[in-house]
């Protein structure tokens, strides 16, 4: 007779591995919620995507069936922004819990990025498809309406018009020198961001947070989901190397870096990380007694 079976549960990192496997059918907010395993090892993913479901639920029980795109999207605003208090985080703009959509669903308050997650998940339950645009410095939400397109900033909950997204953008296009004849329409930056460039923009804000604060230990895993989501960003694994070196993981740090200059042998830091490099494997090597 056959014993019984056993499954083994995935790691946290494991799960976001499946999730951001293909871009087919990648959904961006069970990614989110996946990041934040990372801070909170107990979270229920299943359990936050029934909490955001019943949220846009409880709203699509009020719309008509037959409303109007306009309508529904008045109603959206007003459900999101007023009804449930959602809000930019004005007073710890930086705090890494912003980036954690479990959070920003428990508080109400967190980033752009983060508050455009959710509201584009709702608005899109309830017959009103909204996408991401990853406008320079700021994360946008974009929707299609008869009349054409709608730019909310999902910070505010504000409609922008053209005149207020171009003069966001102008410091943008000085520092690059994108202005005069070599200035790019403002439909190039008003793209909708595919799901594995939202989640790519969501762990570089967290890449940020803990690297400034040198908070090793935090930024590893981000830069392992980094690497998994992206594997052909050799500057991630470059970075991760370096996170491994500051940990003392010498041979993985050696790992990455090797890779990240088999691939880029001319960059700018290719001299600098080869030295780099050498002392790793120096002081990797095991110590003879």
């Amino acid at each position: 007779m056959a014993g019984p079976l056993h499954f083994e549960t995935p790691t946290a990192l494991e799960y976001f591995a499946a999730l951001v496997a293909e871009d087919e059918g990648l959904s961006v907010l069970e990614a989110a919620i996946s990041v934040a395993q990372d801070e909170y090892p107990q979270l229920d993913a299943q359990d936050v995507l029934a909490q955001v479901d019943e949220l846009a639920d409880r709203l699509r029980r009020r719309i008509p069936a037959d409303a109007p795109p306009l309508q529904r999207l008045r109603l959206v605003n007003r459900y999101f922004f007023h009804e449930l208090g959602f809000a930019g985080n004005v007073n710890d703009y930086y705090d890494a819990a912003n980036s954690y959509v479990t959070e920003v669903l428990r508080t109400r308050r967190g980033i752009p990025i983060t508050l455009a997650v959710l509201y584009i998940e709702v608005a899109t339950q309830v017959g009103l498809p909204a996408v991401g645009v990853s406008f320079p410095g700021h994360f946008l939400v974009k929707l299609r309406m008869p009349r054409g397109e709608v730019i909310i900033d999902p910070f505010t909950g504000h409609s922008l018009s053209r005149d207020e997204l171009d003069e966001r953008l102008m410091p943008y296009r000085r520092q690059r020198g994108l202005v005069g004849e070599f200035e790019a329409p403002l439909g190039l930056f008003l793209q909708s961001a595919p799901p594995r460039d939202v989640i790519a923009r969501l762990l570089r804000n967290l890449k940020e947070i803990h690297r400034s604060a040198e908070d090793w230990n935090r930024l590893l895993p981000v830069m392992q989901r980094l690497v998994i989501l992206l594997p052909q960003a050799w500057d991630e694994r470059r970075d991760r190397g370096l996170v491994h070196a500051e940990m003392g993981a010498w041979r993985s740090a050696a790992d990455d870096i090797s890779a990240y200059l088999a691939h880029c042998p001319d960059a700018d830091d290719a001299d600098a990380l080869r030295q780099r490099l050498a002392e790793l494997r120096r002081d990797g090597d095991p110590r003879l007694h």
